[in-house]
């Protein structure tokens, strides 16, 4: 790890966050198209007893469908603006196009995950011919349900279940936050301002803001950190993991300490988390980066201080599954993984700060985009293995 990396965990129990951005993108061959308008409060949520529903009009299986598909979302819920919008933007488009209803869940807890998994998996009327299970803290729930129920299709974004009626969607999210950790430390080097931000050219410091540290949020911490040390080996990296996915306020705390440290540019990867990040940037007066969608978008009230996004596009994944399952293609025992050259990720540049970027400073980041998905830069994947 590199020397001049200060990394901590800064509160046991709150936080998460996001990707970050640079060109506009199209979703992969088949996928969605995402205009990453998708941010609003969800209001759908499973009754007390765990059973799931579909009030409010976010529920649409029934029996006359060709297909119906039980979706349980990551911990967090609807609203977060990134990782389970995104999922719901490609529910809701396959919906639009086939002949699909669903359901939809919000589990609260970890502890949670294998009761809704059982309860699509069980259900005759209607009947769900797919489970999509979003977020890698499902997979050991997934794990025992997919064992226990072996004629139902599931999907599971974000991990690998080794059954064969699962199909395992990843990410290489850290080459998407190569190029963002590479925009950040190139920007905080020199004099920058925009929108609300601006950088302090007596400081040359960013920062990541980790929802729960585990091996996939560590992908979003590696990228950055090489991304950052490409740009400029002097470059200080503050890195705090909140230890959630959907607590503002501790993200905020945690973004603040950073930025009166003197971080330039803060990347989450924290879910609803890395809305105070958002709120943390505008107070101190510096920069952010958001993820999974173009959060300049999904949180516009904080456009003026994001950067640019890492855009993840667990849309496309769970579209693609969709209709590979009406196809009777789902890659059931399979795993797909979706890079920079598969479009899964990408950096986005945010909407209104993107067109002040400096010219020098998004050439080079599209340099580093074209070196690796032509694989002549190889980003790590563990924080571990980012060289001095």
């Amino acid at each position: 790890m590199p020397r001049n990396i200060d990394r901590r965990t800064f509160v046991k129990g709150a936080g998460a966050g996001g990707i970050a951005g640079l060109a506009g993108l199209a979703g992969c061959t088949g996928g969605p198209e995402d205009d990453g308008s998708s941010g609003e409060d969800g209001t759908d949520s499973p009754d007390d007893t765990g059973t799931p529903s579909g009030e409010d009009g976010n529920g649409s299986a029934d029996g006359s469908a060709e297909l119906n598909v039980g979706m349980v979302y990551a911990t967090g819920g609807l609203g977060d603006g990134s990782f389970n919008d995104q999922a719901q933007t490609g529910l809701q488009q396959a919906a639009e196009e086939f002949d699909v209803g669903y359901d939809e869940s919000q589990p609260d807890e970890v502890s949670q995950f294998a009761n809704y998994q059982q309860q699509y998996a069980q259900s005759t009327d209607p009947d769900y011919g797919l489970v999509s299970c979003i977020g890698f803290l499902q997979a050991d729930a997934l794990g025992e349900t997919s064992a226990d129920f072996p004629d139902q299709d599931f999907m599971i974004v974000d991990e690998v279940v080794e059954n064969d009626n699962v199909a395992s969607y990843t990410f290489a999210e850290h080459e998407g936050s190569f190029l963002v950790g590479q925009l950040a430390g190139l920007l905080t080097t020199q004099e920058f301002s925009a929108g609300a931000g601006s950088t302090d050219p007596d400081s040359t410091s960013v920062g990541f803001v980790g929802g729960v540290e585990s091996a996939l949020i560590q992908k979003f911490e590696a990228g950055f950190l090489a991304g950052a040390a490409h740009a400029n080996a002097d470059v200080d990296i503050q890195t705090t993991y909140v230890g959630d996915f959907n607590a503002p306020g501790a993200g905020q705390e945690a973004a603040l300490a950073m930025y009166n440290n003197g971080a330039d540019v803060v990347y989450h990867a924290a879910g609803n988390t890395g809305t105070g990040v958002f709120q943390a940037a505008q107070e101190a007066g510096r920069f952010a980066i958001g993820v999974d969608q173009d959060q300049s978008l999904t949180r516009p009230n904080y456009s003026d201080v994001i950067l640019a996004s890492m855009v993840k596009r667990v849309d496309t994944a769970v579209y693609n599954s969709i209709e590979a399952k009406l196809n009777g293609e789902l890659p059931t025992g399979d795993l797909v993984a979706l890079g920079l050259e598969q479009e899964g990720v990408a950096a986005v540049y945010g909407d209104e700060l993107g067109s002040e970027l400096p010219e020098e400073v998004t050439s080079a980041v599209e340099s580093s985009r074209e070196a690796i998905i032509g694989g002549e830069l190889e980003v790590p994947q563990s924080p571990s293995d980012v060289s001095e």
